[in-house]
């Protein structure tokens, strides 16, 4: 049962291009618009959550393009991503609201854009229509750029940070291990749940 277990989740993962292509212009045909998002989704926050489903709300298929590892390195900087390829998709492909997904290496989705050619590009609310880095091939398929998910709040550069900080220094009021031993040493305190 281990595998089969999983078979619906795997089987939205799609790495061949051209099949997928084939799947998008079926739905198309049948008279759903499709969406093509992308990014890292490196360990995925409720931020990537809001923005997937703003994308799933104005489309009927939602495609989610994920950058592999050594495009991420390029993007993100050495020790990133934290979580692999694989597992990323996984955790995608597990959503109710994600339809597909793929991988890409290039430095954007341009010729993602050009082969499935999808109705909407989803990005951020860090960019506009104008600002989209691939609005050009957007435009040569006939699509429209959407700008979808809450104000940027969110981000795993920062999650990052909060946990390296977090680790550091001793959270306030909080004594370590160590202290904590000869304090009751010193005191005779047999520690909680001893004698409340």
């Amino acid at each position: 049962m281990g595998r089969n277990k999983w078979r619906p989740v795997l089987t939205k993962i799609i790495l061949d291009h051209g099949r997928l292509a084939r799947l998008v212009a079926r739905h198309q045909r049948q008279g759903r618009s499709v969406a093509l998002t992308n990014g890292v989704f490196d360990l995925f926050h409720v931020g990537h959550l809001r923005s997937l489903q703003g994308a799933k709300r104005r489309a009927g298929i939602l495609v989610v393009a994920v950058n592999d590892d050594r495009s991420t390195r390029r993007y993100k900087g050495p020790g990133r991503p934290l979580v692999p390829a694989a597992e990323r998709m996984e955790i995608l492909a597990g959503l109710s609201c994600v339809d597909y997904v793929t991988l890409f290496s290039e430095p954007t989705v341009a010729r993602l854009i050009l082969c499935l050619a999808p109705d909407f590009h989803a990005k951020g609310t860090d960019y506009t229509p104008e600002t989209d880095p691939e609005r050009e091939a957007v435009a040569a398929v006939g699509g429209k750029t959407l700008i979808v998910g809450d104000a940027k709040r969110h981000s795993v550069t920062d999650l990052i940070g909060k946990v390296i900080r977090s680790c550091q220094f001793p959270v306030a009021g909080r004594q370590s291990a160590g202290k904590r031993k000869k304090r009751r040493k010193s005191t005779g305190d047999r520690g909680p749940g001893t004698g409340d």
